[in-house]
């Protein structure tokens, strides 16, 4: 399974954080100059938060839906724990987040292009592919947690499964 991950972070967050950001910067002949402190600051708050973020939503899907975030090895279980209680797709957020801080810390918008492009492509693949996908895995589970969680903003309250089965921990630990 670690191999799997290191897989799925090189070809899906490692794309979309490392690659797309590092070709657009050289094919604009980026120089990096230092912007302010309290943006580089709230680049690195936000570089943090990201990066906790991904590596929680990570670990529950390794441990809780034995799985990954890729495709190709999905979760064998529906993960509503942590930040999924509060909205459904916690590790977009966190990409977000990362390429917001990106642009703070490379004093640049061309990640926030990348971040437009990202959130535009999610916006259309999640409705239409995601999602009709894990309605047919997890059934009537997922189905409740659609309803009362929202796909991209955060609900403050955390959503509680009627199931132990929608929860996640049913999962072998």
């Amino acid at each position: 399974m670690f191999f799997e991950w290191v897989r799925t972070i090189l070809i899906l967050p490692g794309s979309v954080l490392v690659f797309f950001p590092a070709l657009a910067l050289y094919l604009a002949d980026y120089r990096w100059e230092f912007s302010s402190i309290p943006l580089f600051t709230a680049g690195c708050v936000l570089l943090c938060v990201g990066l906790s973020l991904a590596a929680w939503t990570m670990w529950l899907f390794a441990k809780k839906g034995r799985g990954t975030a890729a495709p190709w090895t999905p979760p064998k279980y529906l993960v509503v724990e942590g930040p999924y209680r509060h909205v459904r797709n916690p590790m977009i957020t966190s990409v977000l987040t990362l390429l917001i801080a990106e642009a703070l810390l490379l004093n640049s918008w061309l990640p926030m292009g990348i971040f437009a492009l990202f959130l535009g492509g999610n916006m259309l693949y999640f409705p239409f592919v995601e999602e009709k996908s894990l309605e047919n895995r997890f059934g009537p589970d997922y189905l409740a947690y659609k309803r009362e969680v929202p796909r991209w903003l955060p609900r403050i309250k955390p959503f509680e499964p009627a199931s132990r089965g929608a929860s996640g921990t049913d999962s072998p630990d």
